[in-house]
């Protein structure tokens, strides 16, 4: 399976986009996770690098919670073992602060 596609792409708004915006209004445009172990990613913001890469911000949860700056090579070098959600529903950060949605 792909973790990005180009009609995700353009779901995801721009880094910065959503700076200062309360939790609850900023959506989760998509969520990978590792199938050998609880980690989380919770996409809100990201930009296509020239080299066809991508620099998200969005939520981690693993041994820790924490917002950050992650690319999409530094997930498929956990492959095979990432995925994409392909049945998360519409849910917002604030969501997946408090919980593991």
């Amino acid at each position: 399976m792909k973790l990005m596609t180009a009609s995700i792409g353009k779901t995801i708004p721009p880094l910065y986009s959503q700076d200062g915006k309360d939790p609850k209004d900023v959506k989760i445009r998509v969520k990978f996770f590792s199938i050998k172990s609880n980690y989380r990613w919770y996409i809100t913001e990201g930009n296509k690098l020239p080299d066809g890469d991508w620099e998200f911000f969005g939520l981690v949860r693993g041994q820790d919670t924490e917002l950050g700056y992650f690319r999409l090579s530094e997930l498929q070098s956990l492959s095979p073992y990432i995925e994409r959600d392909l049945y998360f529903g519409d849910h917002t950060l604030a969501e997946a602060k408090e919980k593991v949605i």
